[in-house]
């Protein structure tokens, strides 16, 4: 155990500044570690009175949810706002917290509310509970009825657990892959909110697309309507005082049924220090969300050059398998494939070329490329066979960017020209390809400058807030008819300035985009 929180509060001091300070100082006595392994974050204030202004109730009585409450900032602020603006005259609130250590923070954080609403003479009732919330709460997906609740409000713990957790278990159904504690904190607490309810989050970006949050995605965006998102642009700044790395966004939603020409006004800072003057617009839902895809991508545009790129997407009706364009990960794990991995051709018999993320530059391969632990060439014989595609014309692009990248999207065109009948990709590459029949060279070069443009580059970053380039995104990014990908391919041709500014006014003629790009 640790040692006891003592902390009074000051005259006349409001409970959220009083919880935040209680948070500072229980935040100073853990190790960062122990931070890390219970995802355990505390919400600054002015993100929790941000959250806090985006609640819309209009109930007499009202029951609300904190499933991982910390020190109870959030819970300090909803009731704050709720009391001075509303009509409420009754609270209800219901918290989870699995830290034993912050029960007696907590709970003296919450008496002293309990004391400031009855002083705006209203009624609070608090009941917290030293439990795990997703295991307490699970059997509410089998149809079980569990308490119902008018608001929820989160900042749920966010880390990786494995697949054997008891928990991913018990919330199997927002898992498809690797599962982050924090999409079943959210997902669970969505069944526990009442029809018209409403649920206030803040989390990681990293659910807005990738296949290990589909399931998450899926459910979310069918059982809710979004209403307001806030994205913080800054990885560092937002939980600065907790060393949080992370892109972070804020939703709230209403569960309702689901109206794709509803607005939703999306905010955006770069951290704390502008959280009060934050760029606004509102789009219809679908803008930012195919809500009838399998993938249900998110879409965050933050200033008016992306609200452009996404009007213009929005307009186009063809994505890569529309032209018989498919894309798929290198299959050549280089620590399951060591002994086949050979630095010169002959170094083994029947050796073939195998390319790396970094033979791979904007419109360029560079093999063979001598780089430390990266052979250039992979043996082909009856066993490593279903590691080798065939050869033939690919556009190869980066699976990963690095810190030093100016853009996301890599891409090279690969050209069959020599006479190996297979090939090597490892797997930090992705390959695209046409079934049964070769890529056009125009075509080929055509879709590269197009993945390599400023124009992808931004329109990617609308959904993707990390380094990872997943094939299931590029099957969901939607492209410009065929024929004017193949005119770029041609301009290319005649041109051969495979340069970016010269590959960027060819696709910005193309695709018409004066005075979009500002």
């Amino acid at each position: 155990m640790l040692e006891k929180i003592n902390i009074e509060p000051l005259p006349n001091e409001l409970p959220s500044d009083f919880a935040d300070r209680c948070g500072q100082q229980y935040s100073e006595k853990v190790t960062q570690e122990y931070k890390k392994v219970n995802g355990q974050f505390f919400t600054p204030l002015p993100i929790a009175r941000l959250m806090a202004g985006y609640a819309e109730r209009t109930e007499k009585k009202i029951n609300i949810l904190d499933p991982g409450v910390g020190a109870g900032v959030l819970i300090c602020a909803i009731t704050e706002q709720l009391v001075v603006n509303t009509c409420i005259e009754e609270l209800c609130i219901a918290c989870y917290e699995t830290d034993k250590n912050l029960i007696n923070v907590v709970t003296n954080v919450f008496t002293y509310l309990q004391n400031w609403v009855q002083a705006n003479g209203k009624k609070f009732i608090f009941n917290i509970f030293n439990d795990d919330f997703i295991l307490s709460n699970s059997l509410t997906l089998n149809g079980s009825c569990g308490e119902k609740f008018d608001l929820i409000i989160t900042n749920p713990p966010f880390f990786k657990i494995p697949k054997e957790d008891i928990r991913t278990k018990a919330a199997s159904e927002f898992v498809s892959g690797h599962a982050n504690i924090y999409a079943l904190f959210i997902g669970i607490s969505l069944t526990l909110l009442k029809n018209k309810g409403q649920i206030i989050f803040i989390s990681p970006r990293s659910f807005a697309s990738g296949n290990y949050f589909k399931a998450f995605r899926s459910k979310l965006f069918s059982l809710v309507q979004v209403k307001n998102i806030h994205l913080f642009d800054s990885r560092t700044d937002t939980f600065d005082r907790d060393k949080v790395l992370q892109e972070l966004v804020i939703i709230s939603a209403t569960k309702e049924k689901i109206n794709p020409e509803k607005k939703v006004n999306i905010s955006s800072s770069d951290g704390l220090h502008d959280i009060k003057t934050p760029f606004v617009n509102s789009l219809p839902l679908h803008d930012i969300i195919e809500i009838h895809s399998k993938e249900k991508i998110l879409h965050l545009p933050v200033n008016k050059t992306e609200i452009n790129i996404l009007e213009i997407t929005e307009g186009w009706n063809n994505k890569l398998t529309d032209f018989n364009i498919h894309i798929s990960t290198g299959p050549v794990v280089s620590f399951r494939a060591n002994g086949y991995i050979k630095s010169n051709i002959n170094d083994a018999d029947n050796c073939v070329p195998l390319y790396w993320l970094h033979n791979v530059t904007k419109m360029k391969i560079e093999w063979p490329k001598v780089y430390k632990e990266k052979g250039q060439y992979i043996v082909e014989n009856e066993y490593s066979r279903n590691l080798l595609i065939k050869n033939k014309n690919y556009i190869f692009l980066r699976r990963f960017s690095t810190k030093d990248d100016k853009s996301r999207l890599i891409a090279a065109p690969y050209y069959y020209e020599n006479n190996f009948n297979f090939i090597g990709v490892e797997n930090k590459l992705n390959y695209i390809y046409k079934i049964n029949e070769n890529f056009e060279k125009n075509e080929m070069l055509g879709l590269c400058a197009l993945l390599n443009s400023e124009f992808y580059d931004i329109y990617f970053q609308t959904f993707n807030g990390n380094v990872n380039v997943s094939a299931t995104e590029l099957r969901e990014m939607k492209f410009p008819p065929m024929e004017i990908i193949k005119k770029i391919g041609i301009e290319i041709m005649l041109n051969y300035d495979l340069s970016l500014a010269s590959l960027n006014s060819i696709v910005n003629q193309y695709l018409e985009l004066e005075n979009i790009l500002v």
